[in-house]
């Protein structure tokens, strides 16, 4: 077989050569595997490659990689002015065959004449992000999965020059497409040059992130010290990249260490404390529950596998583990007010490291995180804007000062790194709880004069997963067909349908219903076979509890008529 014939990798080869027998011998669920694998191909998009390691096109290996980094190579050096030589840099994390992926990116770039620069070891994606405009290069790698299940890996592209360091959007996706397609089409990876002419980065690569990050702690230096010193934190880096770098942001920006989830602070690509490395998912912070009850903590920060992400948690009585998970959006609340104050005391103006025609200070948010940053905006006089989903659109937003996705995802510092950083975030989040601690007050006290201020607002979600995808094409054009004229007793304001370009958005599969005090996004996955619905209701009349009553009886009505419309 010719994909067989092209493999580097001896594992994969075997791999194969058993399904291989096992087709032959007519064993069950043997054919479905090999159609699986080479039935289509893993598509390039504009979250670049991700999947399961295994053999085949549809899967994530060293031909599939290899045809990835050709393809790269050859865009890069299509957009470049021809007296321009292109240039790249690459990151890994711990997943297995991250550093394997990296190399022979590194190998195939230095090969096709572009100067790769590979990270000295593995490190958080962040440090790509920021890398990529540190060094001035065209394009950067990153080689992870982020927070996806142990058995995959992905690769994730950023774009420098006028792109600023930021993901890639269309056309560039598609137009790096169809260059992986072209080389999978017509070359052999075995015959693709390759050169061991890249370069390694100097260790002041990190030395410059790790100081431009501890610059986001804005606090007196003392105040950490002595504030900071009462304020017990418990971290977990999920068996990923994050520790190692976040503490070295600690130690320079004066806060004291953490205690740390022992069992979980190295890297390890089996990922064994975990079902699934996300910190969302159920059951993935027990053993930080479990750390912090142990010492105490007042705070629970915890970092996905490649520390791009950021999960809190505060103690709560009424909780079984002793801690309740703070959702992106009230993460997000928090970090934009604080941005919003810091941006209103600055008279923040456009800077020349920031992207072209910005207006003045913006705060921006995915279309299916909360209003209340909008709120946050409004109090302030700054801008806001809603972007697609995904932080390769929010990156993107005018005079961004903050921006922020539900999905735990926030970029507190825009001047520095242009995409979502779990590490710059934490400390930002731990800078706001050593100003509160130092005046007697919580992260949990600043929630709730957030809802005094501005409202209180509240968000769930609801996600259908279907065996079939034509099941979600239905679904959406029942609603489009068949708007609904009220959900869970609340009459239906309007229906944008972002699809034709109703929310002031690049077109998108997405229908927003908007209520009295209450809103719906309702979308398909960009990732998984399901269909995701976002409810967000907020309201500002009475006392502090008032608000939260209202805002959980228009949430359960919202979620009662969403799935009595679905059923």
């Amino acid at each position: 077989m010719a994909w067989m014939a092209q493999d580097p990798d001896p594992e994969t080869r075997d791999e194969l050569a058993a399904l291989l027998r096992r087709v032959g011998a007519s064993l069950p669920g043997a054919a479905d595997d090999l159609r699986s694998r080479f039935g289509s191909r893993l598509a390039f998009g504009t979250a670049g490659l991700r999947g399961e390691l295994a053999a085949g096109p549809n899967r994530m290996n060293r031909v599939l990689v290899s045809q990835a980094a050709a393809g790269l190579a050859a865009f890069l050096l299509e957009r470049a002015h021809p007296d321009t030589r292109p240039s790249i840099v690459i990151g890994y994390d711990g997943r297995k065959n991250s550093r394997v992926f990296a190399i022979d990116t590194a190998e195939i770039m230095a090969g096709a004449g572009i100067r790769a620069v590979l990270l000295p070891r593995l490190l958080p994606t962040p440090l790509v992000a920021f890398a990529v405009r540190d060094l001035g290069v065209s394009a950067g790698v990153m080689v992870t999965a982020s927070h996806n299940p142990p058995r995959d890996n992905g690769y994730k592209v950023y774009l420098g020059d006028g792109d600023d360091g930021s993901q890639i959007v269309p056309p560039a996706d598609a137009e790096i497409a169809a260059q992986i397609d072209r080389v999978a089409a017509t070359l052999d990876v075995l015959e693709l040059p390759r050169s061991g002419e890249y370069e390694i980065a100097d260790e002041s690569l990190v030395e410059r992130y790790v100081e431009a990050t501890a610059a986001v702690a804005t606090t007196p230096r003392e105040l950490r010290q002595d504030a900071g010193a009462g304020l017990t934190v418990a971290y977990t880096a999920m068996h990923g990249v994050g520790w190692e770098t976040f503490s070295r942001v600690l130690d320079r920006a004066g806060f004291a260490r953490p205690v740390i989830v022992e069992a979980q602070i190295e890297p390890d690509p089996a990922f064994p404390t975990v079902a699934f490395p996300n910190p969302e998912e159920p059951g993935a912070l027990d053993l930080a529950f479990e750390t912090a009850r142990a010492v105490g903590a007042h705070l629970i920060v915890a970092n996905d596998p490649d520390a791009d992400r950021l999960a809190i948690a505060i103690p709560d009585g009424s909780s079984a583990s002793g801690y309740r998970s703070l959702t992106g959006n009230e993460v997000g609340q928090l970090l934009g007010w604080r941005a919003a104050e810091a941006a209103a005391g600055a008279s923040v103006e456009p800077g020349d490291d920031l992207l072209d025609e910005e207006p003045s200070a913006t705060l921006a948010c995915s279309i299916v995180s909360s209003p209340a940053l909008g709120a946050v905006a409004r109090e302030y006089g700054l801008g806001f804007t809603e972007t697609l989903t995904g932080f390769k659109w929010v990156s993107r937003a005018p005079g961004l000062v903050f921006g922020y996705e539900e999905a735990l995802g926030y970029l507190v510092n825009p001047a520095t790194v242009r995409d979502k950083d779990g590490i710059s975030a934490a400390i930002a989040l731990l800078d706001l709880a050593t100003e509160l601690a130092a005046s007697g007050r919580t992260i949990a006290d600043r929630l709730d004069e957030f809802s005094g201020r501005f409202g209180h607002y509240g968000s769930a979600q609801i996600s259908l997963r279907v065996t079939d995808l034509a099941q979600i094409d239905a679904v959406m054009s029942a609603l489009r067909e068949d708007p609904p004229a009220e959900l869970g007793g609340l009459p239906v304001e309007r229906i944008d349908d972002l699809s034709r370009g109703d929310g002031g958005v690049p077109p998108s599969d997405v229908l927003r219903i908007v209520l009295p005090g209450a809103r719906v996004m309702v979308r398909p996955s960009g990732t998984e076979p399901k269909l995701k619905i976002y409810l967000d209701a907020w309201n500002d009349d009475g006392s502090l509890a008032d608000r939260r009553d209202a805002v959980v009886e228009l949430l359960q009505k919202l979620e009662g008529g969403m799935r009595d419309r679905l059923s």
